[in-house]
């Protein structure tokens, strides 16, 4: 029998899997890009708490990254996203999306400026074969990277104050969507400001070899900070309560949809600021400003739901139980102390305060109990601290 088939490739491990996988004792895993990463180490509530307390610490190695170099290495990127990019400067960060000709969203991700002819994109999602399809015509190079960097999401609070004890210098003060070059028990790393929490947080980016190192060095003052490692599950409702929005959840990769009415554009996203019409050609753009001279007819955002049942999976209806959209994810948060969600509304909907019905279908000993609730139309940004966004930060 030929060993190497597919299905008899155990998953791939990530340079930290000799301590995620002494640490996860519910032995809890997630398939994310061929990789084997964390659900769920003991219990997600006490990694959640620990990511909105103290600190998390998440292993991202799985994130797709995409090196593009060349002259026209900046000029490429801003004709593959809607966003301008073009005054980019180095150490800087962007959040962008990029859309096929039809104005449908195909990924969203962070560009990192480490030259002017050297950019690098992080993103969840495969997209070399589109980056390269993309890039005819220009002087680039792309690579994928993606196993040649081990990385580390270190989220919460006490995030910055626990680098500065490991004398990460000066790390108080990198702005947020910054990077920089720092070391941390003499192993050298790429620090940004960035992250799918929401809150203070950084991700750190090293080479493999040094990667237990880092990982080590984050528990060092464990005695007194009760740093947790953290799963999927936890980085997931985080994100929910950051109003985050996540491919393959809150809408279909263009790339991957296999049917046109399962794909979504920005402006049904909430992402219009993302997207700017004045800026030289870029790959949707003749579709976008058809689409933004008419009227939307669904869009997605968030809901504050009576009651602490989630709605997880739910149908929203109007008031004569008429369909009006559907929630894509959603949780009890016990830092806000309710019950939220992210859903998509027909056009009668998208306004602020509007009021809708989630049918919430919740188990209670092996039967499923049905809840109408009452759900309100507010900003999907539901977690917003301040700390978040402060220069130098807390420490």
């Amino acid at each position: 029998m030929n060993k190497n088939l597919s299905y008899k490739k155990p998953l791939l491990e990530t340079p930290f899997h000799e301590r995620t996988s002494e640490a996860c004792y519910n032995n809890d895993w997630y398939r994310w890009a061929g990789y084997k990463i964390a659900k769920e180490y003991s219990s997600t509530e006490l990694e959640y708490t620990s990511m909105r307390n103290t600190a998390g610490v998440i292993d991202i190695t799985p994130m797709h990254k995409y090196d593009i170099k060349g002259i026209e290495a900046c000029e490429f990127v801003n004709k593959l996203v809607t966003r301008d990019i073009s005054k980019i400067q180095p150490n800087q960060i962007m959040y962008i999306i990029w859309c096929n000709e039809d104005g449908n969203v195909i990924d969203d991700g962070t560009v990192f400026c480490l030259k002017e002819d050297h950019l690098r994109i992080m993103c969840a999602e495969r997209n070399l074969n589109w980056f390269t399809d993309t890039a005819t015509g220009f002087n680039v190079e792309i690579k994928d990277i993606t196993e040649t960097i081990a990385a580390l999401a270190f989220q919460g609070p006490l995030s910055c104050k626990i680098l500065n004890l490991l004398n990460v210098n000066d790390i108080e003060n990198l702005e947020p969507f910054q990077f920089n070059n720092y070391q941390i028990n003499n192993s050298n790393v790429l620090i940004s400001r960035t992250g799918f929490s929401g809150d203070l947080g950084y991700e750190i980016w090293c080479d493999p070899a040094d990667a237990l190192n880092i990982w080590d060095s984050l528990f060092k003052f464990n005695r007194d900070y009760k740093v947790l490692p953290t799963g999927m599950n936890a980085l997931d409702m985080v994100r929910i309560e950051a109003g985050f929005i996540q491919p393959n959840a809150d809408f279909m990769s263009a790339e991957q949809a296999l049917r046109p009415n399962r794909m979504r554009n920005p402006y049904e996203l909430g992402l219009s600021w993302l997207v700017d019409l004045e800026k030289n050609y870029f790959t949707g753009k003749a579709a976008l400003k058809k689409i933004k001279k008419k009227p939307l007819n669904k869009k997605l955002v968030g809901l504050d739901i009576e009651g602490d049942k989630p709605a997880v999976g739910s149908i929203l209806y109007d008031r004569q139980k008429k369909e009006i959209g559907i929630v894509t994810a959603a949780m009890w948060s016990p830092t806000l102390k309710s019950n939220i969600a992210i859903g998509y509304v027909n056009k009668e909907f998208m306004k602020i305060g509007s009021t809708v019905f989630a049918e919430i279908y919740h188990p209670e000993e092996l039967e499923y109990k049905k809840i109408w609730a009452n759900c309100k139309v507010v900003k999907k940004q539901f977690f917003n601290p301040q700390r978040r966004y402060n220069v130098p930060a807390d420490i």
